[in-house]
């Protein structure tokens, strides 16, 4: 299905809805698909195209295209390299062949390496840099590490609208153009954030800034709806990569026998009489995206695992090597779990986890099914979860 809407006058969205997909990168589940969103921008005397389409969805860009009637594009703005706002960028070309793909000079080498394209075919521009259309000026903005390193914004000073690619988007498949159910667009944000987006949270902050002086009336990514209400994912983004942390505790857990589950739901019970909120998740049914969600807030997190072949569960492992490479500012951190005969589970979590800054808490790792002390334990691991929390002041 094709975008084909208007954003302002001879501006539109001209990229496709891919209701169908629920899987990225063959790693990031999508719920409630996707959009690739491209955007055509008609100046008095030239025409640019800001980003393109997936390559499985070529023939929608192409069709909305003919059916605005586009016989000539000057440029097309390359704002990030990955295929699925560059894949349909060599058909583009071929089409319009006077075009050139506009970018920051690590996306062109990343474009021709990856998709092959001749280097004559490529206009390089430095951060600030401007291009007219005529009555129409596009600014680019480099924004490294959002969340490649190549990646830039371009900003359409007169009609102050802000085109971000993959940032501040949303992997939401949506027939609205721009945000209408702020709830779900909210949540659909967030996911995108935590998946994506997080490991540059510290990145992310300066890139804020960079924009924070912008007029801005539009934020056009290139996934999900627009935003005509800019501070609304403005202020989401400002809250997520703070520093702040809320009163949470996030338990990801595997069990095996029943032991481990056994410590578990009593730690959780324990953690909810303290007034604390837990974010509890069976790592065996679990949506992989709802964890990392629940990671962008919380101050701790408490690992739930019993030993296989003396290390921890292969699901607590995929979820742990997760967190770290996500890098949430969590301040704390345990495990919980149980044992056969012995092992290195503790050793081994605590080893996988060195992007986060947090203190380790006593964990509570038990023989075989717990026991009356064992339960003493979990009461305590709990108490010291509240008083960390309390000293730190997060309520």
């Amino acid at each position: 299905m094709g975008i084909l809407k208007q954003l302002k006058p001879n501006i539109h969205s001209v990229g496709a809805v891919d209701w169908d997909r629920r899987l990225f990168d063959e790693l990031i589940p999508l719920p409630d698909g996707t959009s690739y969103n491209a955007y055509l921008v008609k100046g008095r005397e030239k025409t640019a195209l800001i980003d393109t389409v997936d390559t499985i969805m070529a023939d929608v860009l192409i069709r909305n295209l003919n059916q605005l009637g586009v016989k000539d594009i000057d440029y097309i703005i390359a704002n990030h390299a990955e295929q699925d706002h560059s894949g349909s960028l060599p058909q583009i070309l071929d089409m319009y062949p006077n075009a050139r793909a506009v970018c920051t000079q690590k996306c062109k080498v990343m474009l021709m390496d990856s998709l092959l394209i001749p280097e004559d075919k490529f206009i390089t521009v430095d951060d600030r840099e401007t291009l007219s259309l005529g009555d129409k000026t596009l600014e680019f903005i480099h924004a490294p590490w959002v969340h490649w390193p190549e990646t830039m914004f371009t900003y359409l000073r007169e009609e102050k609208v802000l085109f971000t690619c993959d940032f501040l988007g949303s992997h939401l498949a949506t027939s609205d153009l721009f945000v209408t159910d702020g709830a779900t667009v909210y949540e659909a944000a967030k996911r995108y954030y935590a998946e994506i987006m997080m490991p540059f949270r510290t990145i992310i902050k300066k890139n804020l800034e960079k924009i924070k002086n912008l007029e801005i009336e539009i934020i056009a990514p290139s996934h999900g709806p627009a935003y005509n209400k800019p501070d609304f994912i403005l202020n989401a983004y400002g809250e997520w990569v703070s520093g702040d942390v809320k009163n949470e505790v996030v338990v990801p857990y595997i069990s095996m026998h029943g032991s481990t589950k056994k410590m578990i739901n009593y730690f959780v019970e324990a953690l909810i009489e303290k007034d604390i909120t837990v974010r509890q998740f069976n790592l065996s049914k679990t949506d992989i995206g709802k964890l990392a969600m629940a990671l962008v807030d919380a101050a701790t997190i408490v690992i739930g695992s019993p030993t296989v072949l003396v290390g921890p569960h292969p699901n607590v492992v995929y979820a742990v090597y997760l967190a770290n490479a996500l890098r949430p500012k969590l301040k704390f951190a345990s495990i919980i779990g149980s044992y056969g005969w012995g092992g290195k589970m503790v050793e081994q979590i605590v080893g996988m986890i060195p992007n986060l800054k947090v203190e380790i808490l006593d964990p509570v790792v038990v023989k075989g099914f717990p026991k009356k002390e064992d339960f003493k334990a979990l009461n305590r691991l709990a108490d010291e979860v509240l008083n960390k929390h309390k000293e730190h002041n997060i309520v």
